[in-house]
């Protein structure tokens, strides 16, 4: 009797899991998903989401097929803003975020269309090491350098840590950055480094760089000067970290709170009004993605690191963020609108 009992408990609970299932299978079935990727093509968060979008569709019921489009400006805002009023809300199409993305709702809520909080994050690829890496004739060779000597960074646009970071830090911590923005991805500012129109990186992703340039790290052709984020990578174990020089509490918190953004460092989400169901369903198929062997084989061989993080601990995230006082988000906005001076 009680056996009895317990296999009609466990197929009454395992039916509603069995029909979900069979739905997701349904929606998915031969269905073509798109990846849009709010960051040129070729660049590091580029060449990381199509990585990501040739192996997602395995673990997804139905066989699904993903094509992988590029929608740049403004740091991702402007593929955000598509994605949150004009996209379908059924799963079918996946953004590709830049980490800046959602404080933008903070430092630029003129441009911003979208409230980051109610985006149905699916998870993080990888957490962020970001760093200042300069030309090897460049005169800045170390943080104490920097201190004194100017260097010419280059930059893609406002919203990017390629920009941000380095005008923060030049405005709160007296840093000698000059940026020049307006290049069109990480590839661009590279050639803009070996023909000497700049200097150096003031921000950009160590996995970037490895990616990109591996050859350049091998040679020293190119010297790190400081992380901006609360460790030091392994790989870097003697660069120090912008929170070596930072002074008072007020700078920790408004460089803490640029920095925090980094634990989510290659976000992908679904718009509002996906079903919770189909959203859930998505992020188990991330998080099986993050795991599946033949995704870490090829990450590995195109050294790009694996560092996942789930969608709900991005959610969680990017409320935290959202929730930062408002004299620490000023002190932010005006140190941007200063453009480091």
């Amino acid at each position: 009797m009680k056996l009895t009992q317990g296999l009609l408990a466990l197929t009454a609970f395992s039916a509603p899991i069995t029909s979900a299932l069979a739905d997701e299978a349904a929606f998915f079935k031969d269905r073509q998903l798109r990846v849009v990727v709010g960051s040129s093509a070729g660049a590091g968060y580029d060449l990381n989401a199509r990585l990501f979008a040739r192996h997602y569709p395995t673990h997804l019921k139905g066989n699904p097929t993903i094509v992988v489009q590029n929608q740049v400006g403004a740091g991702s805002v402007i593929m955000a803003n598509s994605l949150y009023n004009t996209a379908p809300k059924d799963g079918s199409v996946i953004g590709a975020a830049i980490n800046g993305m959602p404080s933008a709702a903070l430092f630029t809520p003129d441009v911003v269309q979208y409230d980051p909080r109610k985006f149905n994050w699916i998870g993080s690829t990888n957490r962020d090491t970001q760093i200042t890496y300069v030309w090897h004739t460049a005169p800045v060779k170390t943080l104490s350098d920097l201190m004194t000597t100017e260097i010419v960074v280059g930059a893609t646009t406002p919203g990017t840590t390629q920009f941000e970071y380095p005008i923060v830090a030049a405005k709160l911590l007296g840093l000698k950055y000059k940026v020049i923005s307006g290049y069109k991805g990480t590839t661009d500012i590279h050639l803009a480094m070996e023909r000497g129109e700049v200097q150096g990186m003031g921000a950009n992703a160590w996995l970037s760089l490895k990616t990109l340039n591996q050859n350049w790290v091998d040679e020293k052709k190119v010297i790190p000067i400081v992380h901006f984020n609360f460790e030091r990578h392994a790989d870097l174990p003697d660069v120090p970290t912008i929170f070596d020089v930072t002074k008072t509490e007020s700078d920790r918190q408004a460089l803490g709170l640029m920095v925090g953004r980094l634990e989510y460092g290659r976000p992908f989400f679904v718009p509002p009004g996906v079903p919770q169901a189909r959203v859930d369903y998505m992020r188990r198929a991330f998080d099986a993605t993050m795991k599946d062997p033949a995704f870490l084989a090829e990450a590995e061989k195109v050294k790009i690191d694996v560092d996942s993080i789930t969608g709900e601990r991005v959610a969680k995230l990017v409320d935290e963020a959202m929730a930062t006082p408002k004299d620490v988000v000023a002190r932010i906005r005006e140190a941007l609108a200063s453009g480091g001076k």
